[in-house]
């Protein structure tokens, strides 16, 4: 019950604060598939502004994948990640990186799951996103029906800045592209170029310096 009103609460606040207006194709996701998000990534504020962006009955089957070193520090954390927002916790830094490809991979039997391929948050505002890691391309390759979904999420990086607590009241924007595939035979490189573009073609700042 507690779980269910701190969601509640928590989509609420952040729909407040953020004035999130996702595009129609946000609200038009269906809960008849599995799908793979990927989005960029300036705060830890993110992932919850695509969770609660989503309509509901996808939102409770989507889980954002998160570093296990960060969200199990603390009981608050840690109730946070296991029974508000339900999601896949990885360790981050280990030898065998084939074990999240398959840890990921099992979960997107159940689930939808939200990631950040950049990996880490962006710090320098001149550079629109970081390469991508090679893990969306491992899920990729393992899972080629899976649809891949690029999301643009727009100024949440100047309502949560880093190391700030209380959140700055921003307008933000959500943009959804059209779902990606592995091909077949398709190396990595070329996959996650690929991959890249389809998000910062979503990206309105940048398209406006062209």
């Amino acid at each position: 019950m507690l779980a269910k009103l701190i969601d509640f609460l928590l989509c609420r606040f952040t729909s407040f604060i953020t004035g999130v207006r996702p595009q129609k194709n946000v609200e038009q996701q269906s809960a008849d598939k599995h799908r793979l998000y990927f989005a960029n990534h300036n705060s830890h504020g993110d992932f919850i502004l695509l969770w609660v962006s989503l309509p509901y009955q996808v939102r409770k089957n989507t889980r954002p994948v998160a570093g296990a070193d960060y969200w199990t520090k603390g009981p608050i954390r840690r109730f946070l990640a296991y029974k508000v927002f339900n999601m896949l916790l990885i360790e981050r830094g280990g030898d065998n990186p084939q074990a999240i490809t398959e840890q990921i991979s099992d979960a997107l039997q159940h689930h939808s799951l939200i990631i950040f391929p950049e990996g880490t948050r962006k710090m320098d505002d001149d550079v629109a996103l970081q390469p991508f890691k090679s893990g969306l391309y491992y899920i990729a390759k393992q899972n080629p029906q899976l649809e891949l979904v690029p999301v643009w999420i727009s100024n949440m990086h100047n309502v949560l800045p880093k190391g700030f607590v209380v959140p700055i009241p921003l307008l933000c924007d959500l943009y959804m592209g059209e779902p990606l595939f592995y091909r077949e035979a398709e190396d990595k490189t070329d996959f996650l170029n690929r991959a890249e573009q389809a998000l910062l073609s979503l990206n309105l700042t940048e398209k406006g310096k062209a």
